[in-house]
């Protein structure tokens, strides 16, 4: 049986359509899922005594989808289970995004558990490497898809985030702590007009069974207002959700689609 730990966003419930059969919905509290509700709410400072609850339901596989805040622990509502646990979620919570999720990840395999990624369970939530939408990018495009695929790989080292938007070679917005959405807000009231292109991967070295990026029509909807020329993302390194929706707002607002292979 498969146990999925639901965070905020649209990926939890477009897994859970694709799946054969519905998983055991689990949420970690302060960050419960938006769309799909959760069998068993846990906090941190029991995250013990939940795996235990989880071998109990003969959990034996753990998938992580969706965005979750991280929590002050509260030292008093520590129980037995998780006590050996501490200095281990001490260190994920002080670490940044990269090195929690691998503490993580190792507390649930150390469990006795198999950690899969979203992309394993349901493979068609990645796209193949191609340029599915009506425009093409252009060569001053497929320079500057180069050039951002430097600056996300110099991102990637300093553990800040997976996106960022360049034009005519330069870097125009990066992805911070604030996310992808804030990104592009910023950039709708730019000084220097329209043009440019939206770039998302996989950090360098990520373990790609938590955090992959994500898309959906959203992205599409800011970048355009943005003023962007496209997106490119990786090709099977981003998840796409809804990504008919995705390729017609594309389309529709005259921008490109590029998956492109790293």
């Amino acid at each position: 049986m498969i146990a999925l730990i639901a965070g905020r966003g649209a990926l939890p419930a477009e897994l859970i359509a694709r799946l054969p059969e519905r998983p055991l919905v689990c949420a970690m509290a302060g960050s419960e899922p938006d769309a799909v509700e959760a069998e068993i709410t846990f906090r941190l400072e029991q995250l013990g005594s939940f795996l235990e609850q989880l071998k109990a339901e003969n959990v034996t596989e753990i998938c992580l989808a969706g965005a979750v805040t991280r929590p002050q622990i509260d030292p008093s509502a520590i129980d037995a289970a998780t006590l050996p646990l501490v200095p281990v979620l001490q260190a994920a919570i002080a670490a940044g995004d990269d090195g929690a999720l691998r503490a993580v990840i190792a507390i649930l395999e150390e469990s006795g558990f198999a950690v899969k990624g979203a992309h394993e369970i349901a493979p068609d939530l990645l796209m193949d490497e191609g340029i599915p939408t009506q425009v093409k990018p252009g060569e001053i495009d497929k320079a500057d898809a180069e050039r951002a695929s430097v600056i996300a790989f110099g991102l990637s080292a300093a553990d800040i985030g997976q996106a960022c938007a360049v034009r005519a070679g330069q870097a125009i917005a990066i992805e911070t702590l604030f996310g992808t959405d804030w990104m592009l807000a910023s950039l709708a009231t730019r000084p220097d007009g329209q043009g440019g292109l939206f770039y998302k991967a996989p950090k360098a070295g990520q373990d790609r069974r938590a955090d992959l990026p994500t898309i959906g029509p959203a992205t599409v909807e800011g970048a355009a207002m943005a003023g962007l020329n496209g997106i490119v993302l990786e090709a099977e390194g981003v998840i796409v959700l809804d990504r008919e929706e995705v390729i017609a707002a594309c389309d529709r607002r005259g921008m490109f689609l590029w998956l492109r292979q790293v």
